[in-house]
């Protein structure tokens, strides 16, 4: 089932601490942690499960909102005024009559308005409540989805360090090696026993090993990088992937299970399909424009003014039902009637597709983490099969059957096959963490699981020096005196 998201009271109240996380991202020195402890903090911290958060409540109160136009609407209008009125007039010709006339008049009036209505049948706002409390499921699906998300990409990250780094130890080892390798051949070319042609290709394989070092370095410094935009804190070592980690094929080992908790679990499918009913709600809210309203209404006047010496004031007050019914919009509804019945077709498509996407991914991923088993399995023989072949290679070359180069390339095939090996494991873990992500199933408990995996040796961000000393820089070639 999917897991449920995080409250509305966590998320305001990260809201209110939006700042000082900001703040402190940069503030906060590196931490060590494991991969439990790095999921809770991007779940508290990651900006896009923030973002998703706010949306969702968004959401909700535009529910709010529509459900307010169903409820009762009272308003209020009062007016209090004071006016001087000012009156010259003249007038000539009929006998009796007075040639000239002025009145003035200072006037004081005060009125009040009240008016309450109550809908009793507003088809148009009913639909458009639905319609928000379906785009409020939809949100909650795609909140989940990025929750998911999150964690996929937290753990991916986490292994990407772990992946980067026991590559890089392998370039390392690779990269001494050979270093021993070239430093032997420079000391037989001094005595004469080769050519100097061997020690230029220990030489260029030296410089190999030593460019792929580099690289590896710089791999391991972008994945703890990667890892801080996550959860936006630094981490000083990450621990490390047991040995004794399991591999094993996904329980339950039936891919047509797995494909059915995408169909029933996957929060982008249900999201689509949630996306079908809100596009159905518009459907509906077009059509209810053809429909009568009907409404309770209620109504009250007061009016006061001392005009002429008058005392007293005039009141009113009012209760009905009005009825209002449209009945010709140019073509306007029929228009746009249509034109919410070919999106709502547009989303049922986008749903199927998005259901058989799901299903594909879930099957990939499914065979995937199948042929990893086997993968992983493959890789650690193959380094026991390179070391024995590294180990002829040598002897081989100590009694002149094998040349240097052969020795060059026994010696990079085992550290290649180091470094497959290690990929592979990893491959085996994000794929089995995708299949559920693919599936609905990822939550907390399946990465607190895999944390369970770890071991207590742990992966460094900071690299060690490189010693100049022992390092043959590029460039560097052996002579001998003629």
């Amino acid at each position: 089932m999917l897991r449920q998201p995080l409250t509305s009271a966590l998320t305001t109240a990260r809201r209110a601490l939006l700042p000082s996380l900001i703040a402190a991202a940069w503030a906060t020195p590196a931490l060590s942690a494991d991969l439990l402890t790095i999921t809770r903090d991007a779940l508290d911290n990651n900006a896009a499960l923030g973002s998703a958060e706010a949306v969702t409540e968004s959401t909700r109160a535009a529910r709010d909102a529509e459900q307010g136009n169903l409820l009762p609407q009272i308003n209020a209008q009062g007016n209090a005024a004071h006016s001087e009125q000012f009156e010259r007039q003249s007038r000539q010709g009929a006998p009796g009559m007075p040639g000239a006339g002025s009145q003035d008049d200072s006037v004081n009036s005060a009125s009040l308005t009240l008016e309450a209505t109550q809908a009793l049948f507003d088809a148009l706002n009913s639909r458009e409540v639905t319609k928000a409390e379906r785009q409020i499921d939809q949100q909650l699906y795609q909140l989940a989805a990025t929750e998911q998300e999150v964690l996929i990409n937290v753990a991916s990250a986490y292994f990407e360090i772990l992946r980067a780094h026991e590559i890089l130890e392998a370039r390392r080892a690779q990269e001494r090696a050979i270093g021993r390798q070239l430093e032997q051949a420079k000391e037989q070319f001094d005595v004469g026993l080769i050519a100097i042609t061997e020690v230029e290709e220990a030489q260029a394989r030296f410089d190999q090993s030593r460019a792929e070092r580099i690289a590896g370095q710089s791999d391991l410094q972008v994945s703890f990088e990667a890892l801080e935009r996550l959860t936006g804190k630094r981490y000083s070592d990450v621990e490390a992937l047991g040995d004794d980690m399991p591999i094993q094929v996904p329980t339950p080992d039936d891919r047509q299970h797995w494909v059915d908790l995408a169909v029933e679990n996957n929060p982008q499918v249900l999201a689509s399909q949630a996306g079908v009913e809100v596009s159905q709600s518009n459907v509906d809210i077009a059509r209810a424009n053809r429909l009568p309203t009907v409404s309770a209404f209620a109504s009250y006047n007061y009016d006061d003014n001392d005009a002429d010496g008058v005392d007293g004031y005039n009141s009113e007050g009012q209760v009905g039902v009005q009825f209002s019914l449209p009945l010709y919009t140019g073509g306007t509804t029929t228009s746009t009637i249509r034109q919410n019945t070919f999106l709502l077709e547009s989303s049922q498509y986008d749903f199927e597709d998005q259901r058989r996407e799901a299903v594909q991914q879930v099957r990939s991923r499914y065979t995937q983490v199948s042929n990893n088993v086997s993968t992983v399995d493959a890789r650690r023989q193959a380094i026991v099969s390179n070391q024995s072949a590294l180990d002829a290679t040598r002897a081989g070359y100590e009694v002149g059957t094998r040349n240097i180069v052969d020795v060059l390339d026994a010696e990079q095939n085992l550290y290649n096959a180091m470094a497959d090996y290690a990929s592979a494991r990893y491959d085996y873990v994000i794929n089995l963490l995708t299949l559920r992500q693919q599936a609905g199933v990822l939550d907390v408990d399946a990465l607190e699981e895999v944390n369970g995996w770890l071991s207590a040796d742990s992966v460094s961000f900071t690299l060690p020096e490189e010693n100049a000393d022992s390092v043959t820089r590029i460039g560097e070639r052996p002579t001998r005196d003629s």
